[in-house]
């Protein structure tokens, strides 16, 4: 489905709605009757496709709170597809001959703006910019901004009696200037008498200001996202100079503020193209105010003036947020995920675009599991393993242990060889040198996300250790193949001692005991790990932890190790120590700075740790 040159989805919801017509008080069912039966013809309005189950009717303060409904009659939740409508005020407002108007208008949230939580925190995003020092309002602006563009098409296009909705509940605070403006910003787009909509003064600044607000929304109306930033960038002085008043303003406007409560927008850390130069005041925009370009040497796109990528001849760089600014943007948006939860979602970002093909074992033949027969399945095994039919032809009553069933299976032998994923150990540098991961962005962090990520998606399992010794150390529980459990231990932080222990290996490999599957070690750390293995630990150097745990692991074993200023000549006095490294089994990366991590997980897997 197309509409405003954006393509849309069918919304698709299995819940019912809460109240039935028959369930209904005598005093609401005429109203509720009346509501729904205008419920089809208020999808309509945007596309007979849609589908969005029947909104949530509210009755009572107590349903009210129950939904989060709060600063609004009417209000949106993307997370789950709902509208929810407060029935009670409807009627205390006197706005209940405008079913059809309003239910279009909160139908045109989840269908146009913002439509879905990913362009609802990029809409953010930009409007943030667009607001120094006045970050938190950014929610309220968006509000404001889609309110202006359903709005706009669902009167002019669609017929629809918006202006008397706002006429009917127009009791503005007459010190609230952002609430006149953006009043007379209606009047302008709808041809409307001055006065019918926003009362109070009307000075120059409210009327040029409004005309560049209509301009906008007509003209980033099939593109509202590269609007958004200009829009804020307009309302600034408004909002700084009367926040609380504008805030007041709003109360019964608030239907999209809280829109994205609970969910889990993707795509925030990277920074879009348009974004850190669309946050400017519409009166510079060459698209609103008529002005030639400033840089008449580039080439533009036609009727536009903007620069197009296809002539310009340079290639986009991508720019990313650091993880605070990522953070900010989630809350704004509704996320209640922690802080580490945070971090560890931004450094999964972050990490997509780089995985790789982890290193695997190829063995001589594969083979496919072949049904042999059935067995009595035994109350201790997995529940899973019961074979239901064979079950039931045995016996027509399930007694546990009895006559349950189990399939039996045996190999038969294929043609193709068979890939076996090596297990990854990663051990991370997490000392005082070490920033922390949620605050200052990470590229060890980074590295060990992508080599993590990348081997969970090959099918191996992953053990992630953070050290800072002499000081703590924190690790996952074993090997695991949940790669949230892998990022949240791996974003977590430390800031003690000066290196990673090398000791720590110990407890995960021995002499005495196999490894339940060969594993790569993967240490990310600094010139301090040769301080580390030249010490003793319960008379046990770190050099010989080292040496039995490349032996042990049986995947091969690697040491990325930042050197950070150090020519040929500073690098020649560790010399003895990369030799013996590499005589103890282990590959030595080294690398100038931590930014090169990154270019090391390209070649992590062409290197060759194992073989049989």
């Amino acid at each position: 489905m197309y509409l405003s040159g954006r393509t849309f989805k069918p919304l698709t919801l299995f819940r019912s709605s809460v109240f039935s017509v028959t369930g209904v008080s005598l005093e609401y069912r005429p109203i509720v009757e009346k509501w729904t039966a205008a419920w089809p013809a208020a999808i309509a309005h945007w596309s007979s496709y849609v589908q969005l189950h029947e909104p949530i009717w509210c009755m009572s303060i107590a349903a009210e709170e129950r939904e989060s409904l709060t600063g609004s009659f009417a209000m949106i939740r993307l997370v789950d597809h709902a509208v929810v409508i407060s029935l009670r005020q409807i009627v205390e407002l006197g706005l209940q001959d405008f079913a059809e108007e309003i239910l279009a208008h909160e139908i045109g949230h989840h269908v146009y703006c913002p439509a879905d939580l990913n362009d609802n925190a990029r809409m953010l995003a930009r409007m943030r910019r667009g607001l120094p020092g006045c970050e938190a309002y950014a929610p309220m602006v968006g509000n404001l901004y889609a309110d202006l563009l359903i709005n706009d098409r669902l009167e002019r296009s669609k017929a629809l009696r918006m202006s008397h909705v706002y006429q009917r509940l127009n009791q503005p605070n007459q010190k609230s200037r952002l609430w006149r403006m953006y009043m007379r910003t209606y009047e302008i787009l709808w041809s409307l008498k001055r006065g019918i909509l926003a009362s109070g003064e009307i000075d120059s600044r409210i009327e040029v200001d409004a005309v560049l607000a209509s301009r906008l929304i007509r003209s980033y109306a099939k593109d509202w996202l590269e609007g958004a930033g200009r829009y804020a960038c307009l309302l600034l002085p408004y909002v700084s100079e009367e926040q609380e008043a504008a805030r007041e303003a709003m109360k019964l406007w608030g239907d999209a503020i809280q829109c994205g409560k609970g969910g889990e927008p993707d795509g925030v850390a990277e920074i879009d193209e348009g974004e850190l130069d669309g946050s400017i005041h519409p009166a510079e925009d060459p698209e609103l105010s008529g002005l030639d370009p400033v840089d008449l040497d580039e080439q533009s796109t036609p009727g536009t003036g903007k620069v197009d990528s296809r002539f310009s001849g340079r290639k986009s760089i991508k720019s990313f947020r650091d993880p605070v600014e990522y953070a900010e943007i989630l809350k704004a948006s509704g996320s209640t995920l922690s802080e580490r939860e945070v971090a560890a979602k931004y450094y999964r970002e972050r990490a997509i675009p780089f995985l790789i093909p982890f290193p695997e074992r190829i063995m001589s033949v594969a083979s496919d599991p072949l049904p042999e027969g059935l067995d009595a399945w035994d109350p201790s095994s997995e529940l899973e393993r019961i074979d239901w039919l064979g079950t039931l032809l045995a016996s027509p009553e399930v007694i546990p242990g009895v006559t349950t069933k189990e399939r039996m299976y045996g190999n038969s032998p294929g043609s193709d060889p068979m890939r076996d994923p090596i297990d990854l150990y990663l051990g991370v540098d997490c000392s005082g040198s070490m920033s922390d991961p949620a605050y200052t962005f990470s590229y060890p962090i980074l590295a060990g996300a992508v080599i993590a990520l990348s081997a969970l998606r090959a099918g191996a399992r992953v053990k992630v250790v953070l050290s800072g010794e002499p000081g703590r150390t924190v690790a996952t529980d074993g090997f695991l193949r949940d790669s949230k459990l892998v990022l949240m231990a791996l974003v977590n932080y430390l800031g003690t001692g000066y290196s990673f222990g090398i000791h720590r290996l110990a407890e995960t490999f021995s002499e005495s005991q196999n490894v339940a599957k060969p594993t790569h070690v993967l240490l990310l750390s600094d010139y301090d790990m040769f301080t580390m293995l030249d010490e003793d630990s319960n008379g046990v150097s770190g050099w010989s932890v080292a040496k039995m745990a490349a032996s042990a692991c049986e995947g091969g074993a690697t040491y990325v190790l930042q050197l950070p200023g150090f020519d040929q000549d500073h690098r020649s006095r560790f010399q003895s120590h990369l030799d013996r490294m590499r005589q103890d089994g282990w590959h030595v990366h080294l690398i100038n700075s931590m930014e090169e991590l990154v270019g090391f997980t390209r070649s992590f897997s062409r290197q060759r740790y194992h073989e049989r």
